[in-house]
């Protein structure tokens, strides 16, 4: 008989941990000691789950690189005692944190399944049941070499995971609150738990599990839109100590072909600043020179973000960024899927 796989709840905060005070009727943050109390069924899986809480539950708005940091090392201090993780955080900025976590983890070969909700764990209508056990479950699947099915960081959301790095948050009222348009989910729930294992990352054995803690943000979004001013783009371009532009241009990576744009752009890259071109679409790739409004752009060596998400580029580019890599070979990493993140 095996053991019972040991999965570990880490609790960053997140509307997933608040429960009602029906006095008062605001939410308060939920004690994860008692989360038996709470959810009896979870005494139904076939695991041990212990959990480790922020001392002060943060608003995922409030997200940033030292929680990341402090998520990475919660992890890194369990990760050999542990078969699984399970990361309760706030679904508004999950994209962006789980996308950071999965550059953060060279070479991962354990889950790391991030999930939240939409409602409360003490509402009557709440997603945060279902959300929360069906991650536990992942977390601790196995396959018949008694080998962990899932060893990418994950997010699981309203009975489908998604490779974490894939997702955009796109609604902030349904219960579907996520999707993955240019990777299919590489698992869904519903009578059956149904695992996609040719779509599923695969570990090098040969190699050691990497935690990496250094991260650059001294980085920007610029998007652009009709009829957008030479002030504007200058006045982003010039921030100091600028190391990195995230350029959310149009359909398959078009911008405006004005010399006062172009020139702009020269400039920033001349200085060092490494410019990532991404599409404002939710689905669909950068295809730089498809179009005459991309050939420019593909002449000035903007870096191709291909299909990945805002979120992911964000994360890819802090995490490149604190790896130093040598400025003439960044366009070429950047432009290589690292962790499943680009097609």
């Amino acid at each position: 008989m095996t053991n019972k796989p040991e999965i570990l709840l880490i609790y960053t905060g997140g509307t997933i941990g608040m429960v009602k005070d029906y006095e008062s009727n605001a939410l308060k943050a939920f004690d994860f000691n008692h989360l038996f109390d709470k959810i009896p069924e979870l005494k139904q899986l076939n695991c041990n789950v212990e959990s480790v809480s922020f001392e002060e539950p943060m608003d995922s708005s409030n997200m940033n690189t030292d929680y990341w940091v402090d998520i990475l090392e919660i992890i890194e201090e369990n990760y050999h005692k542990k078969d699984g993780f399970v990361v309760l955080t706030g679904s508004d900025t999950m994209s962006y944190t789980s996308s950071a976590i999965s550059f953060m983890i060279e070479n991962l070969s354990k889950p790391v399944i991030f999930t939240g909700s939409q409602l409360p764990i003490g509402d009557l209508r709440t997603d945060a049941k279902e959300n929360l056990i069906t991650a536990i479950q992942i977390a601790a699947a196995k396959n018949n070499d008694n080998e962990p099915i899932v060893t990418e960081v994950g997010l699981y959301f309203e009975y489908k995971l998604y490779r974490a790095n894939r997702t955009t948050k796109i609604n902030a009222e349904q219960f579907e609150a996520f999707a993955s348009a240019n990777y299919p989910p590489i698992a869904e729930s519903g009578v059956h738990l149904k695992f996609e294992n040719h779509l599923l990352l695969k570990p090098d054995k040969n190699k050691k599990t990497l935690f990496r803690k250094k991260l650059v943000n001294d980085i920007v979004i610029l998007k652009l839109f009709p009829s957008i001013t030479k002030e504007v783009v200058m006045a982003i371009l010039e921030i100091q100590n600028l190391k990195g532009v995230v350029l959310e241009t149009y359909g398959s990576g078009n911008a405006p072909t004005n010399l006062w744009f172009l020139s702009l752009l020269k400039n920033a890259i001349d200085r060092g600043i490494h410019i990532v071109d991404v599409t404002q679409c939710v689905g669909g790739s950068v295809i730089l020179g498809q179009y005459d409004t991309s050939v420019k752009l593909k002449q000035l060596n903007l870096i191709n973000g291909k299909d990945i998400t805002t979120e992911s580029a964000i994360a890819k580019l802090m995490y490149l960024l604190g790896e130093k890599i040598a400025p003439e070979s960044f366009k070429n990493v950047f432009e290589t899927s690292l962790r499943g993140e680009m097609s």
